[in-house]
């Protein structure tokens, strides 16, 4: 199986591990910004909607090489409505149901399953434009990574993922700051030069 399926997988199933360790009395409780605990969830959850989504479905040309080239696009691209972005996480949120755990866990299988007809090298098309199997999945590692360490931070639950997972999810992160023209503002702050700028993010 390739890194990108086994970090995928791998990393769907750490969040959905923790998820299922929420309090009952914490869904309603702050999760990220705008969403409460649920919403957040909810948004995670998407990263495997998507999956089981898109790759039903089969792309007529590679438009985006790189998992790094997909969130480039999007932060280049027109502005997104914040509200919007808010609403769906709410939205997701309100979908997992009584048992938003069985539910988040519904949904790996529902990928895994969609993910075991397609090849890492098929074109499947995204909200971006057409990509291969294996840069997409990569896209969703970091989608599961980041958020599952902020439901992590929100809960006080501790999370952990692979130390190869979380190097390329930062590798990733950092091509993504230098296609993004900020390589050398993120450099400075690795390497203890500078300080990232308040309220920095390449996502």
């Amino acid at each position: 199986m390739s890194f990108a399926r086994t970090a995928f997988l791998d990393s769907a199933a750490i969040v959905a591990d923790l998820v299922e360790r929420i309090r009952p009395d914490a869904w309603d409780g702050p999760g990220l910004g705008e969403w409460d605990l649920r919403a957040l969830v909810g948004h995670t959850s998407r990263s495997l909607i998507t999956v089981a989504t898109y790759l039903q479905s089969t792309a007529d040309a590679e438009d985006l090489p790189t998992p790094e080239s997909y969130y480039v696009l999007i932060a280049s691209a027109a502005p997104v409505d914040p509200a919007a972005v808010v609403e769906r996480g709410r939205a997701a949120g309100a979908a997992l149901g009584v048992d938003p755990a069985s539910a988040f866990r519904a949904r790996i299988d529902d990928a895994a399953a969609v993910l075991d007809t397609r090849g890492d090298d098929d074109l499947v098309p995204t909200i971006a434009g057409g990509m291969r199997v294996g840069a997409y999945l990569m896209t969703r590692v970091v989608e599961l990574v980041v958020h599952g360490g902020d439901i992590s931070t929100a809960t006080g639950l501790p999370v952990t993922f692979p130390p190869a997972v979380l190097a390329e999810t930062a590798a990733l992160a950092a091509r993504v700051a230098v296609g993004l023209g900020h390589g050398p503002v993120v450099l400075a702050a690795l390497t203890g030069r500078a300080p990232l700028p308040s309220g920095f993010s390449v996502v």
